[in-house]
C-alpha cells in the first residue's frame, strides 16, 4: 500500500470506516459452521441489517447437515452464493436451487417455514446470508421470492477496470433487478484491480458496510486509510461516497447499504417483530397451526 496515499476529494462527504470487525465462528442449523459478523457480540444490529453469516470451506462435515425446517417472520433473507449451491424448499410448495453467483431475496413477511441445504461444487462452498428487517407496515405481507440466476445479474465495468455485479441498487448507469423492497437496498459485489482506486456513491442517511471476500485493500478512515484483509466487516459513518483502493492483488468485497427503520426491535430466533406481545402471538400461531395465515 502506498504510504503517502491520502483520502480523496472532500467535495463529497466520504463515508469513513468506523472500525474493522473480525467475524466469529458460530454453529447454526444442524451443525453448520459459519462466520458471523452481524448479529453477534461484536455487532448486534446495524439498522436495518440483523444478521450476516458467511458459510465457507471445503470440509463437507462442516455444513452438509444444513438448516432443517425452520420458520421466519418479519424479515427478508438474502442468500448470495459464490461457490457451491443452496437448495431450498418451503411449506407453500416452492423449491429450487441457488447456484454459484446467483441470489435469492426472500421476503418472509407474515411467515414462512422452509429448509435450506448447502451443497459444495468441486469440493468447496462459499455463501452468505443477510437478514434485513422489515418495517412494521410490512411484517404481515405475503411471503415472496426474488431469485436471479448468475448470468442475469447486471454487471458494470468502469474505465479503471473495476467490475461490479449489481444485485440491488445502482453502479454507474447499471441498476440491479431486485425491486419492491422497503429499505431501498444497495447490494454490490465489487472487484477492484491491483493499485486501483474505487469510489461509489451511497445515499446519505443510509446504513452502509463492506464485507471483504478476497485480497487486501483499504477504506478511507478519519485520519488515515484503514487496511483490511479478507473476511472482515467494515461499517461506515454517514456520508455520500465510499472510497477504497486495492493493494497488490485484486480486492473483492460486498458493498451493502439500506435505509434504517428507526423502529423498536423484538427478536426471538428467526422472528423479528416490534413488540414482545407480537413475538408471543407468533409463537402461539406456530404452536396452534395458524402460523403464516
Amino acid at each position: 500500500m502506498e504510504a503517502n496515499l491520502q483520502p480523496g476529494s472532500r467535495e463529497e462527504r466520504q463515508r469513513l470506516a468506523v472500525r474493522v470487525i473480525e467475524p466469529r465462528e458460530t454453529v447454526e442449523g444442524a451443525g453448520v459452521h459459519l462466520l458471523r459478523s452481524i448479529g453477534g457480540r461484536d455487532l448486534d444490529y446495524l439498522d436495518p441489517f440483523l444478521l450476516l453469516d458467511n458459510f465457507v470451506g471445503g470440509d463437507p462435515s462442516a455444513f452438509e447437515a444444513g438448516f432443517p425446517e425452520h420458520p421466519h417472520k418479519g424479515i427478508e433473507t438474502v442468500t448470495y452464493m459464490l461457490d457451491g449451491e443452496m437448495r431450498h424448499r418451503d411449506d407453500q410448495g416452492n423449491e429450487g436451487v441457488v447456484g454459484p453467483g446467483a441470489v435469492q431475496w426472500m421476503t418472509a413477511g407474515r411467515g414462512i417455514i422452509h429448509d435450506e441445504l448447502p451443497r459444495p461444487r468441486d469440493g468447496r462452498i462459499d455463501g452468505l446470508q443477510l437478514w434485513v428487517n422489515l418495517p412494521a407496515r410490512d411484517k404481515r405481507v405475503p411471503p415472496r421470492y426474488q431469485t436471479i440466476p448468475a448470468d442475469e445479474i447486471p454487471v458494470h465495468e468502469d474505465r479503471e477496470g473495476v467490475v461490479t455485479r449489481v444485485v440491488a441498487g445502482r453502479a454507474g448507469e447499471v441498476r440491479g433487478l431486485i425491486a419492491g423492497t422497503a429499505t431501498t437496498p444497495m447490494y454490490l459485489d465489487v472487484t477492484v484491480p491491483p493499485h486501483t482506486a474505487y469510489r461509489q456513491p451511497v445515499p446519505a442517511g443510509q446504513t452502509a458496510f463492506a464485507y471483504t471476500l478476497s485480497g487486501t485493500g483499504c477504506f478511507a478512515g478519519s485520519e488515515e486509510w484503514r487496511e483490511v484483509d479478507a473476511r472482515r466487516l467494515v461499517p461506515f459513518a454517514d456520508g455520500d461516497v465510499v472510497d477504497s483502493r486495492a493493494a497488490h492483488e485484486p480486492f473483492r468485497f460486498l458493498l451493502i447499504a439500506g435505509t434504517p427503520l428507526h423502529e423498536p426491535v423484538a427478536r426471538y430466533g428467526p422472528f423479528v417483530m416490534n413488540t414482545r406481545d407480537e413475538i408471543l402471538e407468533t409463537i402461539r400461531d406456530l404452536q396452534n397451526g395458524t402460523f403464516g395465515r
